[in-house]
């Protein structure tokens, strides 16, 4: 049995994660930057054709272009990311339960399943911003009826103008601040709902649900964990894109298209450093979580022992072989609560 399943302490599932990464990093990392790759080279070919727009003079051509391209990048990077977060979950898996596993190992065991983890991603994304769409509405229409509020804006003087900062302030902190706080708790209540769907073969409404009585107890110790990859990826991004603020500052906004497309590639590689640090931790909480509530350390023992053979959905079929080694009968990933 490995010994890391068990019951973890925050320290513990931290100190986990850094190790798993640190000993699989190239099984993560090429993982993640199959996403952070199509990401860079979308947008890249957008600023290529938006600079090959500018320089042919074609007005009109820049606004459809940009509608275009943005809808087309969406659906590609949504596929994208639900591919490549169901593999990395899927290869956290077979890791930390002490089983081989490889990058293609990885995506033929989730590529069927795409669509329900875009489909989940989206439930997910909609329970937590439409709140921030109904309040963008309400700004809008509170201060379009304000008196003299856009007055203030291009009056040019200097009393009117700080008035009116202040009063949109005021109103969109007003407004942010609890939907902030909404968020984070939908977020907690959700942050389990991806490993329950990926490696529980469970539907996205099943998974949501699975999910939110998961991640009670545990809410507190997530927030944590995503305060400190929150807190690595701003240092990381302030650290690496700050040549682009110092330019950005020098031309007054006016940046040019190397510069930029410099900066792209640095985003890349930050991307896929960060990018699993996150998927590590949430799937190591999902199973601390299960060993707390279900006894999941028992249950994986007697199926190690071969006391209890539960029946093998068709992913366990795309588990990965070592050739000195036979493959387990069993995906320990896949466990049905």
């Amino acid at each position: 049995m490995e010994t890391s399943i068990r019951p973890l302490t925050l320290g513990e599932i931290l100190d986990r994660t850094a190790q798993l990464y640190r000993t699989n990093f190239l099984l993560f990392a090429g993982i993640f930057a199959c996403y952070a790759g199509l990401v860079m080279v979308l947008n890249l070919l957008q600023l290529g054709v938006t600079e090959w727009i500018k320089v042919s003079h074609i007005g009109i051509g820049i606004g459809v272009v940009t509608v275009v391209s943005a809808v087309a990048d969406v659906c590609l990077i949504l596929a994208a990311a639900a591919a490549c977060t169901g593999a990395i979950n899927r290869a956290i898996a077979w890791v930390h339960l002490g089983q081989p596993a490889t990058i293609a190992s990885a995506f033929r065991s989730t590529l069927p399943r795409v669509g329900r983890y875009v489909w989940l991603t989206l439930i997910i994304d909609f329970m937590i911003f439409w709140p921030m769409v109904i309040l963008a509405v309400i700004a809008g229409v509170v201060l379009a009826a304000t008196p003299g509020i856009f007055n203030g804006f291009s009056d040019g003087s200097e009393t009117g103008s700080s008035a009116a900062v202040g009063f949109a302030v005021a109103l969109i902190a007003l407004l942010v601040i609890p939907w902030l706080g909404y968020a984070i708790w939908m977020g907690l209540r959700y942050s389990l709902a991806i490993p329950s769907c990926v490696l529980e073969d469970r539907t996205a409404r099943a998974a949501i649900k699975r999910s939110i009585e998961l991640s009670k107890g545990a809410r507190g110790r997530i927030f944590v964990l995503f305060l400190l990859v929150l807190v690595i990826q701003i240092g990381l991004t302030m650290l690496t894109q700050s040549f682009l603020f110092v330019l950005s500052f020098k031309h007054h906004g006016q940046i040019g298209l190397v510069p930029q497309a410099i900066s792209q590639i640095i985003t890349f590689f930050t991307n896929t450093f960060i990018g699993p640090i996150l998927a590590i931790g949430v799937t190591l909480f999902y199973y601390d979580q299960r060993v707390r509530k279900e006894g999941f350390d028992i249950e994986w023992l007697m199926q190690a022992a071969g006391m209890t053979p539960l029946p093998a959905p068709p992913i366990l079929t795309e588990l990965p072989v070592q050739p000195a080694t036979p493959a387990p009968a069993d995906d320990p990933g896949s466990t049905h609560a």
